[in-house]
């Protein structure tokens, strides 16, 4: 559903006074976190979505990765999930469903993450995602709430995950290039979720269906701050030029597009192809970490050291100005 929409359909839901909910719904933040003791909450997310690429195996771990990822960004650790799954087993064998499954628990297994149920629902198309549970001191809670001015930003996946698997479903992505978009969907953020526990970051969020920019203005807001992006310093993944961008633009481009064109100010001429990428919706993507200044290097150091893909530093936190992003 395009950000817009959610906001709408949230603002249905009654507030909620529980003082035990020190994560809501109000800040759009990536996962529910709810204390359940003096020095334990539990961290709470539901992610799924229909298959972006064609093998069910490496789907699999794409959708468990992209759930996952949501506790990483809170700054907690997963610990159980539960399988969520639509699929037309009147139409499709099940060993495809087996496959999928075999690939979520891949990654689930690799996460720590105990798999204890799920539901099956008979469904016009596949669909398969996790609902995960994991566990944070109320202490270390990261929310995309918190980014201060004289932060830096930093980006921890490559983006164009959108342009890519939409071009393959057409035939028009080279092989070398969805091999290397599917190894940033399947990778955990687990290591990234480490290094800013590690440096102390002041807020993160994960990029995924709502872009770079989607997700970066709702920092901004829930931290009443702006958001500066240079262009020139966002990781794309090595070869995505031979894809023609333009012409793989999904639905939830324009979304997204569309959600934050109020929002940002154009901070001189822009480099148009590059500009593109803040719009394309990510898939399992990459953190988007707030820092001060001061220990970035130490964050890039230590992610790097991790294993992120890339540790690039995308941007800073200014105090708000008239928009909630500057772009240049």
């Amino acid at each position: 559903m395009p950000a817009g929409g959610i906001a709408q359909v949230l603002s249905y839901l009654p507030p909620q006074h529980d003082p035990n909910l020190l994560v809501g719904t109000e800040t759009h933040d990536d996962a529910g976190v709810y204390r359940i003791a003096p020095d334990l909450a539990l961290v709470q997310t539901v992610d799924f979505f229909p298959p972006v690429v064609d093998d069910p195996f490496v789907y699999g771990q794409i959708a468990a990765a992209n759930a996952l990822s949501d506790v990483y960004a809170m700054g907690g650790t997963p610990r159980t999930a539960m399988n969520l799954v639509g699929f037309p087993d009147d139409r499709l064998s099940m060993d495809w469903l087996g496959k999928i499954l075999a690939g979520g628990a891949e990654r689930c297994a690799a996460a720590n993450c105990t798999i204890v149920g799920g539901h099956t629902v008979r469904d016009t198309e596949i669909k398969f995602g996790l609902s995960v549970t994991g566990t944070v001191h109320p202490d270390r809670i990261f929310t995309n709430a918190n980014a201060k001015p004289g932060d830096c930003l930093v980006l921890t996946k490559p983006l164009g995950t959108g342009f890519i698997t939409t071009a393959a479903k057409r035939n028009a992505c080279p092989p070398a290039l969805l091999a290397l978009a599917c190894r940033s969907m399947v990778q955990l953020n687990a290591g990234a979720r480490d290094a800013m526990l590690k440096c102390s970051a002041n807020a993160a969020t994960d990029v995924t269906g709502f872009g770079l920019a989607g997700h970066a203005f709702e920092m901004a807001e829930g931290s009443r701050t702006t958001i500066v992006l240079d262009l020139a310093e966002l990781p794309l993944f090595e070869g995505i030029e031979t894809v023609g961008v333009r012409k793989h633009r999904t639905r939830a481009s324009k979304s997204n597009r569309d959600y934050t064109a109020d929002s940002i100010h154009s901070e001189g001429t822009l480099d148009e192809y590059r500009r593109e990428f803040l719009f394309d919706p990510q898939t399992s993507g990459g953190l988007l970490i707030s820092i001060p200044a001061a220990r970035v290097d130490e964050l890039v150091q230590t992610l790097l050291a991790n294993g992120t893909l890339v540790a690039a530093v995308i941007g800073e936190v200014v105090p708000r100005r008239d928009r909630a992003m500057w772009v240049k």
